[in-house]
C-alpha cells in the first residue's frame, strides 16, 4: 500500500507543531511538556496533535532531529568551507555560534540529551569532532593526539560557554570561542 505525500497544509502544521514543541521544551522541560500544552500553545486541538504526531515523544523527536539537523548543517558547512587544518577551530566557532543565536534549540538539546529513550551513546557527542580533528592531524602531519579525549574536553568548554551565554546573554560568547580555538589550534600543533 502505497502512502500518500503530506499536503502543503499538513506539513505547515506540523512544522508549526515542532516548533511550538522546541519553545515548549525550552521554557518548561521535557517533563512539563505535555500534548495538552503542545495543542494550547498552537492553538488546535489535542486530537490535532495525535493526527500529526502519535504520542508526545513522537512530536518531541521531531522537535530534537529537527533542531538537531540545523546544527549539524550549520556545523558542517563551516567545516567544509576551511581546510581540514582549520576544521576543529571552524567546529568550535560554528558550534557556539549557532547555538548562541539559536537559545531555544540549545535548551531543546540539552533536554533531549537527557531523555534516554532518544537513545544517545557518549560517543554520538564526541566522534564527530575526533573525525574533525583526525583529518586536521593528517594535514597538519603532527602525531600524538588523543582525538577522543581532546574531543570530550572541547565539548565540554563548549557546553561551558553555551551555558554561560544562557545565564548571562552579554557574555561575549564569540570572543570566548575565539579563545578555545586557539586553545585547540595550539594542541594540535
Amino acid at each position: 500500500m502505497a502512502t500518500r505525500e503530506p499536503s502543503f497544509v499538513e506539513r505547515a502544521r506540523r512544522a508549526q507543531l515542532i516548533d511550538v514543541t522546541i519553545d515548549s521544551v525550552a521554557q518548561h522541560g521535557y517533563a512539563k511538556v505535555s500534548l495538552a500544552r503542545i495543542a494550547d500553545n498552537a492553538g488546535i486541538t489535542k486530537a490535532a496533535v495525535l493526527y500529526h504526531f502519535r504520542t508526545k515523544d513522537a512530536v518531541i523527536d521531531a522537535a530534537y532531529r529537527f533542531v538537531l539537523a540545523a546544527l549539524v548543517e550549520d556545523v558542517a558547512a563551516a567545516v567544509e568551507a576551511v581546510d581540514a587544518r582549520e576544521g576543529p577551530q571552524a567546529y568550535v566557532r560554528a558550534m557556539v555560534g549557532h547555538l548562541r543565536d539559536h537559545p531555544t534549540h540549545t535548551r531543546m538539546l540539552v533536554e533531549a540529551l537527557g531523555n534516554s529513550a532518544l537513545g544517545h551513546t557518549p560517543e554520538d557527542r564526541w566522534r564527530p569532532l575526533a573525525d574533525i580533528i583526525d583529518a586536521s592531524v593528517r594535514t597538519r602531519g603532527t602525531a600524538g593526539v588523543d582525538s577522543r579525549t581532546l574531543s570530550i574536553i572541547v565539548g565540554g568548554g563548549i557546553d561551558a560557554i553555551v551555558t554561560e551565554r544562557l545565564h548571562d546573554p552579554e557574555y561575549d560568547s564569540a570572543a570566548a570561542a575565539e579563545a578555545l580555538s586557539a586553545m585547540v589550534d595550539a594542541a594540535l600543533t
